[in-house]
């Protein structure tokens, strides 16, 4: 077990204008990544539930600022040297394996292997449509965009033979000096055996700290059940319970290595700060959240 964690900067709903700004400032201070959230498109209204609220209403407005996480990620590694870049999370099985490992890897391959891939399902199925994506069985096709990925990042012939994708002998070229840390969101049963299956980390969303406990446990026997114990594995995640440096602590102590963090949040507090400030403010309040809780959390718990 760790005695240290690494504390991830989210940018998820910022304003993409500040993103090469706050990142150099992150790294400064302390920062081991930088965290991206996914979309294409927002419809004015729809259908779908948003599975994390009781409500099922979105968080943000449809206008909420979303920008390409790979476009994203290579300008803030531009101006940057040693911070990380993955997203919490990316919706992998609306696109093909081919494009997507094609703009993953180039990222990984210009920014010195700085990249991870945080994986999700998805729960907005009018994106699935727009896209002519099918929405059924997104789960198992997911499976395979992993296992087709990992083939073409060597940078050899490869071949692959599946349920959704079947093609003869090809080649991605450059490869991967190494390889991209895949990282399997959700809570559910079968995305747990995903991460210890197919993963080299999890990333859950608003579990407890027993449930994340139960969590990395389960994934632990997984990965023993699939002769992968040995190989390294990281949590991405946090909990509105554990707050403070104290709260810190007993996430590391149950097997978090990395925290998703909102740094305006951790000192203010969401409510009183409010969710529109939280998610997107200003400029230098964001700065000096960053550098704060460098000074504060980083310095003394982290990496």
């Amino acid at each position: 077990m760790s005695d240290t964690l690494h504390f991830c900067a989210s940018f998820q709903f910022g304003n993409p204008d500040h993103f090469l700004e706050l990142a150099q400032v992150a790294e400064e201070s302390g920062w081991s990544e930088i965290l991206l959230s996914d979309h294409i498109v927002h419809h004015e209204h729809i259908d779908s539930s948003y599975p994390y609220l009781e409500h099922g209403e979105r968080m943000w407005k449809p206008e909420t600022a979303w920008p390409d996480v790979w476009v994203a990620t290579g300008m803030m590694a531009a101006v940057t040297k040693t911070l990380r870049f993955s997203q919490f999370v990316y919706v992998l099985p609306m696109r093909d394996p081919f494009s997507v490992a094609k703009a993953a890897g180039t990222a990984a391959r210009l920014s010195n292997n700085r990249i991870s891939m945080g994986i999700g399902l998805g729960w907005l199925r009018e994106e699935f449509d727009l896209l002519g994506t099918p929405w059924p069985r997104r789960g198992r096709r997911a499976d395979e965009m992993i296992e087709v990925m990992r083939k073409l990042w060597t940078g050899e012939f490869v071949e692959y033979h599946g349920e959704f994708f079947d093609f003869d002998r090809l080649i991605m070229s450059p490869g991967l000096e190494a390889p991209i840390p895949i990282i399997i969101g959700g809570n559910s049963p079968l995305s747990l055996r995903r991460a210890a299956r197919l993963g080299d980390g999890w990333a859950p969303a608003y579990l407890t700290l027993p449930e994340i406990r139960e969590g990395i446990e389960t994934i632990e026997r997984k990965r023993a059940e699939y002769g992968r114990a040995a190989t390294p594995f990281s949590v991405y995640t946090g909990t509105a319970e554990t707050s403070g440096l104290d709260g810190l602590q007993r996430l590391r102590d149950a097997g978090v290595t990395h925290v998703p963090a909102q740094p305006l949040a951790f000192f203010e507090g969401a409510k009183s700060i409010g969710i529109e400030h939280m998610l997107n403010p200003p400029l230098d309040a964001m700065r000096d959240a960053l550098r704060r809780y460098g000074d504060e959390v980083i310095a003394k718990l982290g990496a």
